[in-house]
Formats: C-alpha cells, sequence, structure tokens
C-alpha cells in the first residue's frame, strides 16, 4: 500500500491527535452567505485540530436559490469560492484537510461512486495538506 499523504507534524501517540469531522450543507436555509462555514473555520483556527475532514454538500443542490437560479454567479465560481474560503481559512492552523464529495454537490458529478472534486487552482502551498478524495473513500489517518 501507498504511504498516507498524512504525516504527523510531530512524533505524537495516536490517542493525542485531533480530528474534526463536520458534515454540509456549510449554508443557512435561507441564503448563501456560508455563515456556518465560517463558524466552522474559527473553530478549526481556534482548536486546531491535526485533520479536518468536511463532506458535502458544500453548495447544496437542494438549496432554495440553487434551485431557483436566484446564485450572484454561476454553481462552478460559487463552489469555487467555498473551497478556496476553507483551503485558506485552515492554513494557519496547519490542519490537514480532506474533502469529500456528496452526491447533493450541485457543482459535481452526482454518480456514484463520486470521483474527488477537481480544483486545479490548488494553491502550491497547500497542495501537501489538502486532499481531495472521492466518494465513498476510505481514509487510515496513522
Amino acid at each position: 500500500l501507498p504511504k498516507s499523504p498524512f504525516s504527523p507534524k510531530l512524533p505524537v501517540p495516536p490517542e493525542q491527535r485531533m480530528v474534526l469531522v463536520a458534515c454540509g450543507p456549510f449554508t443557512p436555509s435561507d441564503g448563501v452567505a456560508f455563515e456556518p462555514l465560517s463558524d466552522l473555520l474559527e473553530v478549526v483556527a481556534r482548536d486546531r485540530p491535526d485533520v479536518c475532514v468536511l463532506l458535502g454538500p458544500f453548495l447544496d443542490a437542494k438549496h432554495e436559490q440553487v434551485e431557483s437560479c436566484q446564485l450572484l454567479g454561476s454553481f462552478s465560481d460559487v463552489f469555487r469560492l467555498c473551497l478556496r474560503t476553507i483551503i485558506e481559512g485552515t492554513r494557519s492552523a496547519g490542519s490537514q484537510l480532506v474533502l469529500v464529495p456528496s452526491l447533493r454537490d450541485v457543482s459535481h458529478d452526482f454518480v456514484y461512486p463520486q470521483p474527488p472534486f477537481s480544483f486545479p487552482d490548488l494553491p502550491k502551498e497547500d497542495k501537501a495538506r489538502v486532499l481531495l478524495v472521492p466518494e465513498p473513500c476510505t481514509l487510515d489517518i496513522d
């Protein structure tokens, strides 16, 4: 098996790893301002987990403004902004970031199994700590 992309920051016993897991949608039902996502990023910055696993939907196909096409940008533009916000918002914490798609992600393939997100704009400084995985997937942390 290939070596896990996650290497520990310091040699710490596995029982001392902090893993934060959160599931979308990351928007309130009455808007797409991503306030819940902002709150989550504050928790990541404060608690500095070793690994942060976020499961979609990131831009929910069932959201009222998505269904009625009332977004101010295209689905892919809003989705890229969401990913950029997550990646930049977790950078200072140094957390390994795992992004898992959902069948309800409006800007992603809705086939099962789902391929990982495509994010060619991923900044070089984040490539070592951001992992885009398929759904379903198996994660081996330590």
